[in-house]
């Protein structure tokens, strides 16, 4: 029996007609401009997303790290929620980076609010660090895929651009946002300077995030792409999979979305399990099995030996998260492994 594995959207793997995509890719050496298929995603993406110019990376972490590097100057501050990727799971790369600090602000399941950015925003003040940038996430990680409502967006953007703040959205699964409430992606996009999104999650892409922004901070930012070792050279093969996936893959996303909810359903059956089905927005669900006199090494343990793969968040907390690679089977399947394993003693 294979594996069901909902530990990340980023688990997926090509489907054939990405895979054929990839092999019969157009390429060239893309740090001289000459890769054809880099130079068509990129134009692509900016189209999707309503910007003048897009730039390829090989990752999210980059991307993001690339834009707060082009939006300050060593000494300057960051806003971002407390629980953000850019501060958890990016390796301190804003401080070793870009010499900035970030400036963690206490969110609702991920999600900023106006008074609270706006308290964190610095006076002038030769002491203190300046307060330059303001980097929001969509959908949030942490907060198990809740997504920004437009109006929340349109409040902490207007807010940040009164005090002079640059705009960076880490966009990484911004298409999951836009499948869950209609909102297309330019119109979040329009928000912000900057805006990238990763191809390797639930859009099912190998590899690779993209940028987007006018011309002239994507000039500036390829150049900072070289300076952090990412100028690729027949990159094609890889951008091909990204474009294929835009094609594609975009518009079953809310497949990912109905499992989720269907999964999480399954789980709130169960006795012992502790999760709130309504906060299941996109593909990700979190939950608890706080009375289980198994450690959560054991639970992930027992799991994967009746054939699911987890992540745990915390102690006897977990984390699910479907993608193109599961199926409506798959959540039954995994339910039943769960029934077993978080009731038996």
């Amino acid at each position: 029996m294979p594996m069901i594995d909902l530990r990340s959207d980023t688990v997926t793997k090509p489907t054939a007609g990405m895979r054929h995509a990839m092999a019969n890719a157009e390429v060239g050496d893309d740090v001289y401009g000459e890769d054809p298929t880099v130079n068509r995603l990129e134009m692509l993406a900016a189209e999707l997303l309503g910007k003048e110019a897009g730039l390829f990376v090989p990752t999210g972490v980059m991307g993001n790290q690339l834009c707060i590097r082009l939006h300050t100057q060593p000494g300057d501050e960051v806003i971002v929620e407390h629980s953000a990727h850019i501060l958890r799971y990016e390796g301190g790369s804003a401080s070793s980076i870009s010499g900035v600090q970030l400036c963690p602000v206490p969110g609702a399941r991920g999600l900023l609010s106006h008074d609270a950015v706006e308290a964190a925003i610095r006076s002038p003040d030769l002491h203190t660090p300046q307060t330059t940038l303001l980097c929001l996430e969509q959908t949030h990680n942490v907060g198990g895929g809740s997504v920004y409502p437009l109006e929340t967006f349109q409040a902490l953007t207007d807010l940040a651009r009164r005090y002079g703040l640059a705009l960076h959205l880490d966009g990484a699964r911004v298409f999951n946002a836009s499948a869950k409430t209609g909102v297309s992606v330019a119109e979040y996009a329009y928000l912000f300077d900057t805006v990238s999104f990763c191809l390797s999650k639930g859009l099912g892409a190998p590899v690779g995030s993209v940028i987007v922004s006018d011309a002239v901070r994507i000039a500036k930012l390829r150049r900072l792409r070289k300076m952090l070792g990412g100028g690729m050279r027949q990159v094609g093969i890889l951008a091909a999979a990204g474009i294929y996936a835009l094609g594609h893959h975009v518009s079953r996303l809310a497949e990912d979305h109905l499992n989720a909810q269907h999964l999480a359903q399954r789980l709130h059956n169960i006795p012992g399990v502790v999760v709130n089905v309504d906060s299941v927005e996109t593909n990700m669900v979190m939950f608890q099995v706080p009375q289980s006199s198994k450690s959560t090494e054991q639970l992930l343990v027992e799991c994967r030996e009746a054939g699911v793969l987890l992540n745990a968040i915390g102690d006897r907390s977990f984390r699910a998260v479907t993608h193109l690679d599961v199926t409506r089977d798959d959540m039954d399947a995994a339910g039943k492994v769960f029934a077993h394993v978080f009731v038996s003693p």
